[in-house]
């Protein structure tokens, strides 16, 4: 997509570039806290995706949701084998309306929305979760999501030392040096768990990254895991912690760590409880984030906001 290009004169057509920078993560972060709530409430409605095969072994993902402003439908193409073609395995956008009329207002880059508002939401539950700003993290993963992730945390927390790990320490290395210009104190980390604040998970791992007995005063964020067969925390840690989603009802079918540990469902609180009601911070936390489209709509907000503001 071309930042200038459109699809007819009254549609904005925004390039992965246009789009990051619509979506500052400070408004990102008060937005979703504000859409978690409405979701919670029912003013924002949000479906289970859908998924149809596509190609050869992949995926079509549609993932609409409504709001009484707005309503927002994101497609997703997850194409596997385009790493062999040496091409990019996600596209896709999000197309934005006007609620009261329907009128196609904008359409966003896909993957800069779902990566920028997953950093987002974990930042959100830092905020949540956590009485002070954290001084050390320890960031699981060098993909494109951890990418998202430095950058988040820089814009909240610039002064917090980030401890990074990665499949082996050359990787992690490197991710580090590529990204200091993001945030600067990046530390890559070979093994072990040093005494951090807060430890995100950002992998596809299929065996847990973590699982070291619940700390009170360290929240544990799993943000990779989104199939049953994935799973980053391990048993040990959701044992001992009280477990938080952003959405449980697709926790219960994504999140596999939680699936694999076999927690009690019940006793899973969401994001918007937290909100409303606040939280015990005597007790350990485990958060998980699953995503939903309310999150989509939610950095639409932020960018129809910023639209206008030029």
């Amino acid at each position: 997509m071309s930042n200038s290009s459109t699809t007819n004169a009254s549609i904005i057509v925004c390039d992965q570039a246009k789009t990051a920078a619509l979506l500052e993560f400070r408004q990102l972060v008060d937005a979703i806290e504000s859409a978690a709530k409405e979701l919670d409430e029912a003013a924002i409605l949000s479906p289970e995706r859908m998924v149809v095969p596509l190609g050869e072994g992949g995926v079509l993902l549609s993932m609409p949701a409504t709001a009484k402003d707005i309503g927002i439908h994101k497609l997703v193409n997850v194409q596997p084998g385009n790493v062999q073609r040496r091409l990019p395995t996600i596209n896709g956008t999000v197309t934005v309306c006007d609620a009261a009329t329907g009128k196609i207002i904008c359409l966003l880059d896909g993957p800069e929305v779902t990566g920028r508002r997953t950093a987002a939401v974990t930042l959100l539950a830092i905020r949540t979760f956590q009485k002070e700003a954290p001084k050390q993290i320890l960031l699981f993963g060098t993909g494109a999501q951890s990418r998202y992730h430095v950058q988040a945390i820089n814009a909240l927390y610039p002064d917090a030392k980030v401890y990074v790990r990665g499949l082996d320490l050359q990787m992690t290395t490197e991710f580090c040096d590529l990204n200091r210009e993001l945030h600067p104190h990046l530390e890559p980390l070979d093994a072990g768990v040093p005494d951090v604040d807060v430890v995100i998970t950002v992998t596809t791992s299929t065996e847990p990254v973590y699982d070291e007995l619940a700390k009170p005063g360290r929240l544990v964020i799993g943000v990779g895991a989104f199939k049953p067969e994935m799973a980053e925390i391990g048993k040990h840690t959701l044992d001992t912690s009280v477990i938080y989603a952003d959405e449980p009802a697709g926790a219960q079918h994504e999140a596999g760590d939680l699936l694999r540990a076999g927690v009690d469902w019940a006793q899973v609180k969401s994001l918007a409880h937290a909100l409303k009601h606040g939280i015990d911070s005597s007790k350990p936390a485990v958060f998980k984030s699953v995503g939903t489209a309310a999150w989509d709509l939610a950095a639409s907000r932020v960018a129809l906001a910023s639209l206008n503001a030029q």
